[in-house]
């Protein structure tokens, strides 16, 4: 098998991998409404449940990356997804809310595999190509559509959400097994210095923080509205399980395909201005899905997902560009902001629907955050900061 084709299988693999791994790490935010019903919780213990994944997947993805950059992305990404269908187990085997929230967290376990596929994947592409197949297999996040919109269908062909639990534990099982057997990790050179190097890095490099900063927005804001959609959209628009996972799939599309698009323009407009764009885009969506009305809440949804994803790819153009030699590093940072943005938004949505009766503030406040992102990106990269990189 050429070179060429060995990178090429090794991509496939990695996206498939990582799709899997968004499916079952999106498996509570698809039951949420279930769970909610059964139980009888409010708002904010769903967001609660809901965003429970989210913390561990965040904070998990720097030492899965330290561990990937060791031990080979072959080998982590098959231990990762093994290690994810316990807790999808636990969860369906669940009989009380406490259960719950403790298989919710450990299942973001599942939500660390995304430096892991970045490191395995860049090592088999040239840099002038790495963009490109990174923004591929970026689109892995596809998987979570996987989970809103299957769920519900599943639980009505099975009868009910414990066998669809099993059926999930199941995938991510025979897909660890696949991974390891198929996969293959590239030859490279071992990584220099140490974890306490890399951390003195990330303490005195302000721009790294920045970018972090910017991840939490658009991916965070992505995952976010990813696993909530499937709960607001019921409570607030008393739509069927059904149609709230097929609306909420229709999101995590879009912004999903949007991802390598939005690196494209990256390339050729420059990340810093298509984020710009990016920002004001969202201040104007965070509006209109503030206003409580599906027409103008499905505007600002359709708008906020195209313009999350495009953030996505202008994100990831500015990393190897800013920190050529510390790209893994910078990655696993931004990675883990990038993860947290997804969970505090829940809670807050929840918390802001009990104090208020609706999402109306919540809304705003990502309008607000998207002006102070703008604002930042202006006074931390300028007018001719990616011209005077490239000429570096």
């Amino acid at each position: 098998m050429s070179e060429s084709a060995q990178a090429n299988r090794a991509l496939a693999l990695a996206t498939i991998a990582f799709a899997v791994s968004f499916a079952v790490w999106g498996l509570v935010s698809a039951l949420a409404p279930t769970f909610a019903r059964l139980y009888d919780l409010s708002a904010t213990q769903t967001s609660l449940l809901v965003a429970s994944p989210v913390l561990l997947g965040s904070l998990g993805r720097l030492p899965a990356g330290l561990f990937a950059d060791r031990y080979g992305g072959r080998r982590t990404f098959s231990l990762l997804l093994l290690l994810a269908a316990l807790p999808a187990i636990l969860i369906g085997l669940a009989t009380s809310y406490t259960q719950l929230v403790v298989g919710t967290v450990l299942l973001g376990i599942a939500g660390t595999t995304f430096p892991v596929g970045v490191g395995f994947t860049s090592k088999w592409f040239p840099p002038e190509r790495q963009g490109f197949a990174l923004g591929v297999y970026g689109m892995g996040n596809i998987g979570q559509s996987l989970a809103v919109f299957g769920v519900p269908t599943l639980i009505s062909l099975l009868g009910d959400w414990r066998p669809v639990c099993f059926a999930f534990a199941s995938l991510s099982l025979i897909m660890s097994v696949l991974f390891y057997l198929m996969a293959r990790d590239a030859v490279a050179e071992p990584k220099s210095g140490s974890l306490f190097d890399g951390l003195l890095f990330l303490k005195r490099s302000p721009l790294a923080w920045v970018l972090s900063l910017f991840y939490f927005l658009t991916f965070g804001g992505f995952v976010a509205l990813a696993i909530y959609l499937p709960t607001l959209l019921r409570t607030e628009f008393a739509l069927s399980a059904m149609d709230a996972g097929a609306r909420t799939a229709g999101f995590i599309i879009l912004a999903t395909l949007m991802r390598p698009l939005g690196g494209w323009l990256a390339d050729r407009f420059g990340g810093a201005r298509i984020l710009a764009i990016v920002f004001c885009a969202l201040i104007l969506c965070g509006l209109l899905m503030s206003h409580g009305q599906m027409l103008t809440f499905t505007a600002g949804a359709l708008g906020g997902a195209a313009a999350l994803g495009a953030g996505n790819g202008a994100v990831f153009k500015l990393v190897p560009l800013c920190f050529p030699k510390e790209t893994a590093t910078v990655t696993g940072l931004v990675g883990a902001f990038g993860g947290l943005g997804g969970f505090f938004p829940p809670l807050v949505l929840g918390a802001v629907k009990d104090a208020t009766g609706s999402y109306t503030l919540g809304f705003i406040l990502l309008s607000l955050f998207a002006l102070a992102c703008l604002l930042i990106n202006r006074s931390a990269f300028g007018a001719r900061f990616e011209e005077s990189m490239r000429q570096a």
